[in-house]
C-alpha cells in the first residue's frame, strides 16, 4: 500500500507540474500565503486521499521575482512536503542543514515539523518557480506560518 501511495503521489506531482503552464499566478496582494517581498503563492490542487483517511494532498506554486524571498517559516506540523523546482534556481535551507541551490528539474523534501530557514530565488535577474506538494492532515488549513521577527536575520535576507 505504501508503494502505491508513493507512485500515486509521483503521478499527481507530474500531472500538476505538466499543468503549471495553465496556472495564472495570483497577485501577491491576494495570495493566501504571500508573506514576503517578491513571492507569490498560488494554490494549485487540493484533494483528500481516499486510501489514507484524514490525509490530503495539496499543491501550491511559488513564483519568485528576481531577488524574491520568503520569510523564514514553518509548515503545518503534519506536513510532509515534496518541492520541485519548475524554473530558475531556488536557494533553500531546511532546519540546520547547509544551504543549497536547486536548479530546474531538481527536488527536495521537508519532513513534518521542519523549519524552512531560507527559501529564495538564487538569481537577482531571472524569475524562479517552485511546486510544493503537501501531504497533510485534512483539518490543517494553514499550510505556512512565518516565524517571529526574531527568526528573520540578515543571513535570511537576499541583500
Amino acid at each position: 500500500m505504501k508503494s502505491r501511495f508513493i507512485i500515486s503521489l509521483a503521478v499527481t506531482v507530474a500531472a500538476v507540474a505538466a499543468n503549471l503552464s495553465l496556472v495564472a499566478p495570483a497577485s501577491a496582494h491576494g495570495a493566501p500565503n504571500a508573506h514576503s517581498s517578491g513571492e507569490t503563492v498560488t494554490p494549485n490542487f487540493a484533494h483528500a486521499l481516499p486510501n489514507v483517511p484524514g490525509k490530503s494532498l495539496e499543491a501550491v506554486v511559488v513564483d519568485y521575482a528576481p531577488g524574491g524571498a520568503s520569510l523564514p517559516h514553518a509548515h503545518a506540523k503534519s506536513a510532509f512536503i515534496y518541492a520541485y523546482v519548475v524554473a530558475g534556481e531556488i536557494e533553500s535551507q531546511v532546519d540546520d542543514e547547509p544551504k543549497r541551490v536547486y536548479r530546474a528539474g531538481e527536488a527536495f523534501f521537508e519532513t513534518p515539523g521542519a523549519i524552512h530557514r531560507v527559501s529564495r530565488n538564487a538569481s537577482k535577474t531571472k524569475p524562479a518557480k517552485l511546486l510544493a506538494v503537501f501531504v497533510v492532515d485534512t483539518q490543517d488549513k494553514n499550510l505556512t506560518t512565518p516565524l517571529p521577527a526574531a527568526g528573520a536575520t540578515k543571513e535570511n535576507s537576499h541583500e
